[in-house]
């Protein structure tokens, strides 16, 4: 495959995956009200994000959960103006996924089944556990300083987001171990992944 061709699979890929992450979050989420009108949720979208770092690499993984999260952000009333914190966070979900994945494991040089399977989740578990300490300090701190949310209001969601957060990462990082090594040997067979024959 060359290089234009593989490039617009992978856009293909990525609008994809994009939509997944859209779907996870706007469907699948389990919504948990925070006084104030605000919400924190229960939901499965990091986890598309973190498939896409693993399948396609972190920019294009990256991508895909920030447009994806984004903008179901920006189409609930209740999220709307969290929007360019999600778009900045997920995007670096897929980057460090993206980076332990592919530049320090680099699963898709392997065969080793094994191997495949314990760096893809600690890649998912590194991308994740950054979003779990991030996301509650950046949400704290852009409710408070730039959206102008009262201190006490702030922290609740901040502690209440942490806990969800967690959740989210548990269940993503058990869901991609399994869903990404199930998938793996089909689209290395169609020449979707491209593998080389080395032994890890």
């Amino acid at each position: 495959m060359n290089t234009q061709n593989t490039k617009i699979v992978k856009l293909a890929e990525t609008a994809i995956m994009a939509a997944l992450c859209f779907v996870a979050f706007t469907f699948l989420q389990i919504k948990i009200p925070v006084p104030g009108g605000d919400a924190t949720s229960l939901h499965i979208g990091n986890a598309f994000c973190v498939m896409g770092a693993l399948l396609m690499g972190g920019w294009y993984g990256g991508i895909a959960g920030a447009v994806g999260m984004t903008v179901a952000d920006l189409l609930d009333p209740v999220y709307i103006l969290s929007a360019p914190k999600t778009f900045v966070l997920k995007l670096c979900i897929g980057l460090i996924t993206g980076l332990v994945a592919h530049r320090i494991a680099r699963i898709n040089e392997s065969n080793d089944r094994k191997y495949v399977f314990k760096w893809s989740v600690i890649a998912s578990a590194a991308g994740l556990a950054f979003n779990v300490v991030a996301d509650p300090l950046a949400g704290y701190f852009y409710k408070q300083y730039i959206l102008g949310q009262p201190q006490k209001m702030a922290e609740t969601l901040a502690k209440m987001s942490a806990g969800t957060t967690f959740v989210n990462a548990v269940v993503s990082v058990v869901l991609v171990g399994f869903l990404y090594n199930a998938v793996r040997p089909a689209l290395i067979k169609m020449r979707v992944l491209q593998v080389e024959t080395r032994q890890a």
